[in-house]
């Protein structure tokens, strides 16, 4: 792949990761992000590197924001975006009987909605050979009932990739959710570096042994 990637919801866990490994291959890295001073210290990072880095910042939730936020990078960039990656959730710690349904459809809204805006916004930009990654979690089947909403992100998410991925193989694009079967740490085998680069082995894949989903539990295949 040589066109651009594009890591929506960037920030500095796993989404910043990725964007290193990927800046690292010599490829065109678009940060979208809410968050301004985390989005432009990961650009500087990266441009300090020999990266060609473009941002833009925009709440996933504002589809009109979002769209635009998402084409103007892909223009910027080359006009073609051969990886699409989406990372962000909600983390709200209610459980089921604190929980109202606003502020779960709220979070639906970020968590799965923000996907199709992001899709449908780089569709035009995307080819044969393109990728969409998305950070999944253990939460889609072991859900920690006091964020009650993070586990149904989660599996509303992965179901998502399955349809994504079932419409766009015709055209030879495909789309993979890799489930972090373990919480983020900072040193073992969940740190956001050892994430990322199991969502970079996810690209590797024969497309015609593709598999929608991936479970990562802390060994690199």
């Amino acid at each position: 792949m040589t066109g651009s990637a594009i890591i929506t919801g960037a920030g500095p866990g796993v989404s910043g990761s990725f964007a290193r490994l990927l800046a690292a291959e010599g490829r065109p890295v678009g940060l979208l992000g809410v968050d301004r001073a985390q989005v432009q210290a990961l650009a500087d990072e990266l441009r300090a590197g020999g990266a060609t880095v473009a941002t833009a910042y925009a709440d996933l939730t504002d589809v009109d924001a979002a769209t635009a936020a998402v084409q103007e990078l892909a223009s910027g960039l080359g006009g073609v975006v051969d990886l699409l990656h989406f990372n962000p959730s909600a983390f709200r710690e209610k459980d089921p009987l604190e929980l109202s349904v606003a502020e779960l459809l709220d979070d639906i809204a970020l968590g799965v909605g923000a996907l199709l805006t992001v899709v449908q916004a780089a569709r035009p930009f995307l080819r044969e050979g393109s990728r969409v990654t998305v950070t999944g979690s253990m939460a889609a089947d072991q859900p920690w009932n006091r964020a009650a909403s993070l586990g149904v992100q989660k599996a509303g998410v992965r179901n998502l990739v399955h349809s994504l991925d079932a419409t766009l193989k015709g055209d030879g694009i495909r789309a993979v959710s890799v489930t972090v079967r373990g919480s983020l740490s900072r040193e073992g085998a969940f740190t956001p570096d050892r994430v990322a680069q199991a969502l970079r082995t996810a690209l590797d894949q024969p497309a015609d042994t593709w598999r929608t989903e991936i479970p990562y539990d802390g060994t690199l295949a």
